[in-house]
């Protein structure tokens, strides 16, 4: 048995190589699955669908916060993964009565890359989780900022309208990609927000992600009519909020986005 810490700071023992993992996050999910551990992943959400065709293959145990416990009772797992954002306190808190259960905490790019390889030391394949962290961290040093910064807004909601606020791995990324979060004073990791508030913020860029809501050419076209000076772009939720291995391929999605603008 091995006794290590999670992001979180709690103690977690487990196997030294685990062999019946579970994941309750999307991103970590595909990243196990690149790192080579199809065969021992048992458990996933019903929102894991990256590689599709592996993940058809692994057991679903619900929604991120909607999990049916007897469900993952059943796979008996000798190692749980959850994400603070993702999951809920109170399932954490049931599961780990019964298993250990590793929780990570990522809000930045340098957070997801210790992800990978916390990963890879949890999972026994810390030199496929090193070569992961390298090269999306190479793909994401070779981004070309925006010169100069330029205001953003990027939503996640409607009704209420939400945004991407402060300490968050979206923040990070549009930091990254030389942008000026007009959210990032507000309070709250995603801050609620107004139309009229949005408007006195007044954006250069207005980003409207495909997560968790999935806006439409319709809702970009109403911005585009209330904030005639923006540039409103419909944009892949997945470049800007799924850390891990989908780095690899968001890294060049944004920097077509930033050549775009």
């Amino acid at each position: 048995m091995v006794i290590t810490s999670d992001d979180l700071g709690r103690a977690v023992r487990l196997p030294a190589r685990p062999r019946r993992i579970v994941s309750l996050c999307p991103s970590q999910t595909e990243t196990l699955l690149a790192l080579g551990l199809s065969g021992r992943v048992v458990g996933r959400t019903r929102y894991c669908i990256h590689p599709a065709a592996e993940v058809s293959r692994i057991t679903e145990v619900g929604g991120t916060k909607q999990l049916r416990l007897d469900a993952l009772r059943a796979l008996q797992p000798d190692l749980i993964i959850a994400e603070k954002e993702e999951n809920r306190r109170e399932d954490v808190e049931a599961l780990e009565r019964e298993f250990p259960v590793y929780v990570t905490d990522v809000r930045s790019v340098d957070g997801a890359l210790r992800m990978i390889r916390h990963l890879g030391q949890l999972c026994d394949c810390t030199q496929a989780a090193e070569v992961l962290a390298q090269q999306i961290a190479g793909r994401f040093s070779r981004l070309q900022p925006l010169r100069p910064r330029r205001r953003v807004a990027y939503l996640i909601w409607r009704k209420p309208w939400m945004a991407a606020g402060a300490d968050t791995y979206i923040h990070d990324v549009l930091t990254r990609c030389g942008f000026e979060n007009v959210f990032a004073a507000k309070t709250g990791r995603y801050p609620e927000t107004t139309l009229e508030d949005i408007e006195r913020l007044a954006p250069e860029v207005l980003l409207l992600s495909s997560e968790p809501y999935p806006f439409q050419d319709r809702h970009r076209q109403e911005f585009a009519k209330r904030l005639p000076g923006a540039k409103v772009l419909l944009v892949d939720g997945e470049a800007f909020s799924w850390y891990g291995a989908r780095m690899r391929l968001a890294a060049d999605a944004l920097q077509r986005l930033l050549s775009e603008l």
